[in-house]
């Protein structure tokens, strides 16, 4: 089975796409190539930083390889947190106060409209190949269930009654932005006889 290596140590990730890729290949994470390095994402769109990702495990390792950048864009803020979304608060990956820096800043406007979007960066053979996720949704008024992670508590998904926190995992994994992207980068793949 051919291996795959994802660019990322976060857990919640890695439960996600490993859900999507349902043993079509071997997953493998960062710790499990044995590389300890933090990856800078110095990019200035999701694009960039998706690619720095698997670049650099490319050029390092030379193993097929996919980084991902995500994140939460909000009309009312112009698009913002955007590709500061894990650290909009300040320190990296606090959920519950980059939550509470969107609510503040939300508070007596009436359009709430956002979207989750994902880039993925794919090299495979030397080739580097996009995709792209999106959905669109609502920012709540308040934190809303307790599964998932970064902003789910807070997104609702249009067509849906619930945020991304009230979902199950394999719920949210049929509609998410980054399950969409990882079904084009599936889909790739498959074309090309994995």
């Amino acid at each position: 089975m051919q291996q795959l290596v994802f660019a990322t140590n976060n857990r919640h990730k890695l439960m996600e796409v490993s859900a999507k890729i349902k043993g079509q290949l071997t997953l493998l994470t960062l710790d499990d190539i044995g590389c300890t390095d933090e990856i800078d994402e110095t990019g200035q769109t999701f694009k960039d930083n998706a690619s720095i990702k698997s670049h650099y495990i490319w050029d390092k390792y030379q193993l097929n390889c996919f980084g991902d950048d995500s994140g939460l864009e909000i009309d009312a803020l112009n698009g913002e947190p955007g590709i500061y979304s894990a650290r909009y608060a300040g320190e990296h990956g606090n959920h519950k106060a980059n939550n509470d820096k969107v609510l503040s800043k939300l508070t007596g406007l009436s359009n709430r409209e956002a979207q989750f979007r994902t880039i993925i960066s794919l090299m495979w053979n030397g080739e580097e190949y996009f995709f792209e996720g999106v959905i669109n949704g609502t920012i709540r008024h308040e934190i809303s269930g307790t599964d998932g992670f970064g902003y789910d508590p807070i997104f609702q998904p249009d067509g849906y009654h619930i945020t991304f926190a009230e979902m199950d995992l394999e719920q949210k994994n049929t509609i998410s932005h980054r399950a969409i992207a990882v079904e084009k980068l599936i889909a790739l793949l498959n074309a090309q006889a994995i």
